[in-house]
């Protein structure tokens, strides 16, 4: 029996996410675990006037080809991926991994080179993206391997996906242009403000946000949403932070991880597991000791850590902060062929406060 929501969730991401207009190439990448989304995306761009492109995989394909690529192949870009994400006006991802954690056992000095050799792809990504020639949106399909990781049935997470993408909502693209609305509001808030500071049982940090911008993150890269995030000016970043939440990156699990900046440079990290993979992508190159964004995540429909951090980063009540790249379009400077995530919770006995002005207190706005 075909799911209403799955019809549903391929209608925002290439009505509202992707925006499709007549004449757009659209890359649609994918597993064929994904099957029904990517028929659905297929058959809205197409109604949208749009030219859909695949570029599907077996789940297993990015196992297999770590496993047996050379140094060589390692440093290869994808032809077809780097002319796409160049030329084209959109691609929709969709994360639909059988097994989230089949990497956890490849060498992690081989997935560093295959990220360095595709960096240029992610740059191309966020310098086009941030002149709005490129509409990419990231999503992801359940699979029983993503239930699995958030410890939930099939059935169970699959509502939680659809629930936090408001799929099931009557009219989810009027849903989301409410979000953008709301969080607006957030983001002119910002605007004047210079420094924030974040204190709490585990977080005592200082950042500069000037002149940088703070973007209105509701569903048109991500989905699903919710968050307003920026790049802080890589110099300033003072302090401690301890996540409350495993940071995860190319299937690779690190709990624990406290971070202590100086002048914006990562100056001391340590981990409880894994501590030395997190010490190795600090090595990526010079760009990867520093901040790339801040972010504070807004959707309360995800209300747990499920290890998927197209999630678990959006959580209502914590703020999150990425290592390396940052978006251009916050102002970011930093360059990096890493970009990765970790999660803080917020919910008590906690505030954030701009220029001495206390807007975030205890996972809420109060401002």
């Amino acid at each position: 029996m075909s799911d209403s929501r799955v019809e549903s969730f391929a209608k925002i991401l290439v009505q509202y996410s992707a925006h499709i207009q007549p004449g757009d190439r659209v890359l649609l990448e994918a597993t064929t675990a994904a099957e029904p989304l990517v028929r659905a995306l297929y058959e809205e761009v197409l109604k949208a006037g749009g030219h859909p492109h695949l570029a599907l995989e077996f789940p297993d394909f990015p196992e297999l080809y770590l496993a047996a690529a050379n140094d060589e192949q390692l440093d290869f870009a994808p032809t077809f991926l780097k002319h796409a994400y160049e030329n084209f006006e959109s691609r929709i991802r969709v994360h639909s991994s059988a097994n989230p954690r089949a990497l956890s056992g490849i060498d992690t000095r081989k997935m560093a080179r295959r990220q360095k050799g595709s960096a240029s792809i992610l740059e191309t990504q966020m310098r086009r993206g941030a002149t709005g020639e490129f509409k990419w949106v990231t999503t992801l399909f359940p699979t029983e391997g993503y239930a699995m990781e958030a410890q939930m049935s099939k059935r169970a997470y699959e509502d939680f996906v659809y629930r936090a993408c408001h799929a099931n909502e009557p009219d989810p693209v009027a849903y989301w242009k409410k979000v953008e609305a709301e969080q607006a509001r957030l983001v002119e808030y910002m605007k004047p403000h210079n420094l924030v500071t974040l204190r709490g049982p585990n977080v005592d940090l200082s950042l500069s946000v000037r002149d940088r911008v703070f973007m209105n993150s509701c569903g048109q890269h991500n989905m699903p949403d919710g968050e307003i995030f920026t790049g802080p000016v890589e110099e300033s970043v003072t302090g401690w932070v301890r996540f409350t939440y495993p940071a995860i990156y190319n299937g690779v699990a690190v709990e624990g991880i406290e971070l202590t900046f100086e002048k914006g440079r990562v100056l001391s990290a340590k981990a409880e597991k894994n501590q030395a993979y997190l010490l190795q992508m600090l090595e990526s190159d010079a760009g990867a000791r520093y901040l790339g964004e801040f972010a504070i995540g807004t959707n309360f429909e995800i209300d747990r850590f499920t290890g998927n951090i197209l999630f678990d980063e959006k959580i209502g009540g914590t703020f999150h902060m990425a290592l390396g790249a940052g978006y251009p379009e916050t102002g970011s400077k930093n360059k990096s062929m890493i970009h990765w995530d970790m999660i803080c919770d917020m919910r008590q006995d906690a505030e954030i406060a701009a220029d001495g002005e206390v807007f975030y207190r205890n996972g809420q706005f109060v401002k």
